[in-house]
């Protein structure tokens, strides 16, 4: 189909891959990682925040070489629907991964569009104080940003938007930085109380839920669609995007998370910019709160439209005619109404339920951890069949078994802080 086409003509190279890698995994999802760290305590969150990274790499190159060794035996597998239904089965890739990359994609798309929204709303609120606009009006224009940048036509078409993406990671996440150290070094400097609050029930539960934020933090879900984009040969290209990758997250991540926390301790709000403000009165002068702010809109921009790819596939699949060009007038009418409605309800959810951090724990914990911590080894250990006796085969099963364990913990402490905070929910709040 057309996204079929798409990603079988490019020829994008690591340096490519590398930027789509950064785009769909630095995204300001990051911005959550100090409130993360506040719900477990120093060491607790820091090793948590060293352990997904090196998980998640370790797991994301192991989905790269199976990749590459079907590439090589003639059957490359440009989706990860597909790749589930050669390895395991027809009915893994049709009734499990299928829906839950699909979920997480729009799940990611609807937090991205309603942060856009914040953004915006923030940005307006340095200028009008008083300003009497609702939060859903921003998410409905940052929605009609979206229109416009659905329409790009594949995934190897953002390599230049998704390199931007990455410089504006890099910058949001230094003023960010910047601005905690300069909070937390001030006279007026909150005070620096690093307990966690509440019952040790609600202690653990807190921890698991933080868990789930980290996973969404580190978590992909599109690991073939990023490596479809790769030219053949792909032998060792992922693994030197993924090199790129990770030298921007151990830049951003790190840091935006322990300056955060080490500013605000436990009153670290789910989004550390809302920090920056108190009693409406930004803490940091107007216009560093206003290039932070501008920097992420612009970055979100660009991870919402990564993360419509899969679900473009999805419709596209249903509607498009493979046998024609994909701008041909049979293919562009369809195109234009399905990405223009997937964007319409994406909006419309976003601006109806407006809790970020709490989409953000449900996504990792049914999305995220069993794409990108689980699945991976077991595509892996299935493909290559490493000896029952070695290191690779326990290791991998070890991972598994426990991100297993985690993601069920964390899918339960999820659900149970939304029905938590349901009582502060309404329909269209303005928080």
């Amino acid at each position: 189909m057309i996204w079929e086409i798409n990603v079988c003509v490019v020829v994008g190279s690591w340096l490519h891959c590398g930027y789509h890698l950064t785009t769909s995994i630095v995204a300001p999802a990051l911005l959550s990682l100090p409130y993360a760290l506040s719900l477990m305590g120093w060491f607790p969150g820091v090793l948590c925040l060293i352990l997904a990274a090196l998980i998640t790499f370790y797991s994301y190159n192991l989905l790269s070489l199976v990749l590459e060794h079907h590439a090589q035996i003639g059957r490359r597998q440009l989706r990860f629907r597909v790749m589930a239904e050669d390895i395991l089965g027809p009915a893994w890739g049709r009734y499990f991964v299928g829906p839950i990359q699909f979920g997480v994609c729009y799940g990611a798309v609807v937090a991205c569009i309603l942060l856009g929204g914040q953004s915006l709303k923030f940005i307006y609120l340095l200028s009008t104080p008083k300003g009497s606009m609702q939060l859903y009006e921003f998410v409905s224009i940052f929605g009609i940003l979206m229109l416009v940048l659905a329409q790009i036509p594949s995934f190897h078409s953002l390599r230049h938007i998704n390199l931007v993406s990455l410089v504006l990671a890099l910058a949001y996440s230094a003023c960010t930085t910047a601005g905690s150290v300069h909070i937390g070094n001030s006279k007026n400097a909150p005070p620096k109380d690093y307990s966690i609050n509440g019952a040790m029930q609600n202690r653990v539960f807190g921890a698991f839920n933080a868990i789930s934020i980290i996973a969404t933090t580190y978590g992909n879900g599109i690991i073939p669609e990023i490596q479809a984009t790769v030219a053949p040969p792909v032998e060792g290209k992922m693994f030197k995007g993924l090199l790129v990758c990770y030298a921007v997250i151990i830049m951003t991540f790190f840091s935006v998370a322990i300056s955060g926390y080490w500013a605000f301790g436990n009153q670290t709000k789910g989004v550390i910019l809302i920090n920056f403000m108190v009693d409406e009165k930004p803490s940091l002068p107007t216009w560093v709160l206003l290039m932070t702010n501008v920097l992420t809109l612009l970055q979100v921009a660009a991870v919402s439209v990564v993360y419509l790819q899969p679900t473009n596939d999805v419709f596209e699949r249903k509607f498009a005619d493979a046998k024609l060009d994909q701008f041909s007038i049979r293919n562009v009418v369809p195109r234009l109404v399905s990405r223009s409605l997937s964007v319409i309800i994406a909006t419309a959810i976003a601006a109806m339920f407006p809790f970020f951090g709490d989409i953000n724990a449900v996504i990792g914990a049914f999305g995220f951890i069993p794409l990108d911590f689980i699945l991976p080894v077991i595509f892996y250990n299935v493909t290559f069949k490493p000896s029952k006796k070695g290191l690779m085969f326990w290791g991998n099963a070890s991972i598994a078994v426990i991100c297993s364990a985690v993601g069920m913990l964390g899918a339960i402490s999820s659900i149970r802080q939304i029905i938590l905070d349901a009582s502060t929910y309404s329909l269209f709040a303005n928080v």
